[in-house]
């Protein structure tokens, strides 16, 4: 059995910083509550009550904010998720404040308005923080500093692939010295790193380079290799991480669950967490409410514009498919004229086409004839943000010669999405059209967070989802 040979560099370095970010964090959430209190009451100060809250919260991220992940090591991972991360775990220490405050009667005596300011200049000052530390950290790794070395252990495209996404990004903090070919007989070689062709003439090289980092870029069909490289390293401490070749799994989970018991990761499964998808609803149900209030002027004036222009009703409906495949009936403004349709056949419209009304053209264009869908929202058959319903016709059509269709079932439809706000929408007069739309609506199960939902808001709401192809 062989011995730990070293101390892998950096680690004290790492619990250093750990202990360094908690203490920033602790007096950012004292400036942020200074700094309101400054804005708001330049010459009174904090009340004792109010101290008392800042006290608390202080106490209540030390204990809860580690939770939440922000001080694990980010090296690689999204920067998104890390603020997101961090202002929902700054929410839970102000819930936990408040309710302290609640328990002792003394709510009521701290200011709401300063309490909302103290809230949003904290989350700020986190936020920013995080990403000037790693904006920092960023340029040193570019510059060559803070990087960790990597060997890789694999073969042919896959192995390629992982170097490459090593190589395009520097600010990662990683850089690939050295490969282990599992298949030299066969395969090639990556040009300008050492190869090695036997598994203990790789290990020794590692450990006398001091390799911090190996990573396994192989089939999981591979288990043997794995099993080798264990225990091969079984004594050392070096980082050995798992990268399986998963491109023909539409839906893998690259988290690990606890199953009954057991470790698991999801091969084909709703990547959303019932915590998700509880966030998801929540944010649905106020974000419909509040744009049904603030554009009925405008829905109103549509329905006016609609019925005076063309014989019909105001309103649109039509089947289609929603989460788990469950059918309930969207609800559109009515953009065409009425016109007879054969049964279990839909007619996608096309350029020029004489169907559609001057009025349905023009809200067709800028999608305003999707705003009844926030009643569908309301209802809970719908997201703000998700992949967009089809006919079921089309659903039945493409779900068996558009690789992924099924998954676009695991959770509920959107008024927008991934796809649509980087230009796929409209017609789909081809399969690969369809099959680019469901590649990003795969894109964002796979990658769902709540600041990827406000980016596509955003978005949506700048562009206004005008694009060529919708007619």
């Amino acid at each position: 059995m062989r011995t730990a040979i070293r101390q892998p560099a950096g680690r004290n370095f790492a619990d250093v910083d750990s202990m360094l970010a908690r203490l920033l964090d602790v007096m950012l959430i004292a400036l942020g509550a200074a700094l309101a209190s400054f804005a708001l009451t330049p010459h009174a100060g904090l009340s004792i009550f109010e101290g008392a809250f800042v006290a608390f919260d202080m106490a209540f991220a030390i204990l809860l904010l580690p939770w939440f992940g922000v001080y694990d090591s980010w090296r690689g991972r999204s920067k998104w998720r890390l603020a997101t991360n961090i202002v929902f775990g700054w929410i839970a220490v102000q819930i936990c404040g408040l309710a302290m405050l609640f328990l002792l009667h003394r709510a009521a005596s701290v200011s709401r308005l300063w309490c909302v300011s103290w809230t949003a200049i904290t989350a700020v000052g986190l936020v920013a923080s995080r990403l000037l530390v790693h904006a920092v950290l960023g340029r040193l790794r570019r510059a060559g500093g803070n990087l960790r070395l990597v060997a890789v252990v694999g073969a042919g495209a896959h192995r390629d692939r992982v170097i490459a996404n090593i190589v395009r990004s520097p600010d990662a903090g990683f850089r690939a010295v050295a490969t282990f070919n599992t298949r030299q007989a066969r395969e090639c070689d990556f040009p300008g790193l050492p190869s090695f062709g036997r598994l203990r003439e790789f290990a020794e090289w590692v450990r006398r380079e001091q390799i911090e980092e190996v990573w396994l870029a192989l089939p999981m069909s591979e288990e043997d290799t794995v099993l080798r490289i264990l225990d091969e390293f079984s004594g050392d401490l070096v980082n050995l991480r798992f990268i399986p070749d998963v491109r023909s799994l539409a839906m893998f989970d690259r988290n690990v669950i606890d199953l009954v018991g057991a470790p698991a990761i999801n091969l084909m499964a709703s990547p959303m967490t019932p915590y998700a998808l509880i966030q998801k609803a929540l944010f649905d149900r106020l974000f419909a409410a509040a744009a049904l209030l603030a554009l009925t002027p405008v829905m109103l004036s549509i329905a006016v514009a609609v019925k005076v222009t063309s014989k019909g009703p105001v309103l649109f409906t039509q089947r289609r498919k929603g989460a788990d495949g469950r059918v309930f009936r969207i609800y559109k403004f009515r953009s065409m004229r009425e016109h007879a349709s054969r049964p279990g056949v839909v007619r996608q419209a096309t350029r020029g086409d004489p169907r559609v009304t001057r009025v349905g053209a023009f809200l067709r264009r800028t999608s305003l004839d999707e705003l009844p869908q926030f009643l569908n929202v309301l209802r809970g058959e719908m997201s703000v943000v998700g992949p967009r319903p089809h006919a079921i016709e089309h659903d039945d059509q493409y779900r068996s010669i558009v690789d992924g269709y099924i998954h676009r079932y695991r959770i509920k439809p959107g008024i927008t999405g991934w796809a649509q706000v980087n230009g796929f929408r409209g017609e789909t007069d081809r399969i690969e059209k369809m099959q680019a739309r469901v590649e990003h609506d795969l894109y964002y199960l796979r990658n769902w967070s709540f600041g990827l939902d406000m980016r596509i808001v955003f978005a949506t709401v700048v562009r206004g989802l005008r694009h060529r192809n919708a007619y």
